[in-house]
């Protein structure tokens, strides 16, 4: 589905402090940009912010990085998150409009990820397009430089065969497999914050695919 075009988008976000127009210039300095230096967690595909807005006002020690790549997708996320924070600053949520494809134009071994979070991706179930699946070994060997030693890789979907291709590809590019499920929900795990489409594919009963990975040396 197309996302309907939003003129006020561009120019909310334009004035919006936690928001970075060119994210180019802030390579290998982003751990600089935050007001306290802390872990920095990043979220491929953020969409409309259902899970920073969830996330981060619980774990104000922790640093968050959203990237996702339509201003009118990404200025929903900048309302929600604001209502999240209330009346309190949102000085732990930084976000951005990139081709996540494209991500070492943006980020460099000195930003030390510590964890990625991808959250119901676009599938690509054609095998011609599997390459630009987010959690493809072509795309985990992007994100390898930037991540710090036992980083850890956090994944949903609601989608099986890309579950399962996951399981695959993680250890081709060099992640070990922590923990996997395949209904989510079933468990008891109180801390899980749902996502727009994870609240949508519940409700739906269609179960909830979901794993936990750790970077290898």
């Amino acid at each position: 589905m197309r996302m309907r075009a939003k003129p006020w988008a561009g120019p909310e976000l334009d004035a919006c402090p936690f928001f970075l127009r060119n994210p180019q210039r802030m390579k290998n300095r982003w751990l600089e940009w935050f007001p306290r230096r802390q872990p920095l967690h990043l979220e491929l595909g953020c969409g409309k912010g259902w899970f920073l807005a969830g996330l981060a006002p619980q774990h104000p020690e922790i640093n968050y990085l959203g990237i996702d790549m339509k201003d009118a997708v990404l200025a929903p996320g900048k309302r929600l998150i604001e209502e999240a924070f209330g009346e309190k600053p949102v000085d732990n949520i930084a976000l951005t409009a990139y081709d996540i494809e494209r991500l070492p134009d943006i980020l460099g071994e000195q930003d030390r990820v510590s964890r990625i979070y991808i959250n119901f991706c676009n599938p690509w179930p054609r095998p011609r397009h599997h390459k630009r699946r987010l959690t493809h070994p072509r795309q985990l060997l992007l994100y390898r430089p930037l991540l710090e030693p036992d980083a850890q890789l956090w994944f949903k979907t609601d989608d099986a065969p890309l579950f399962a291709a996951t399981l695959r590809y993680l250890p081709e590019a060099g992640f070990e497999i922590l923990e996997q499920t395949q209904d989510l929900h079933a468990q008891n795990c109180p801390d899980n914050v749902m996502t727009e489409h994870e609240k949508m594919f519940s409700e739906q009963g269609v179960p909830i695919l979901a794993l936990k990975a750790r970077l290898l040396p």
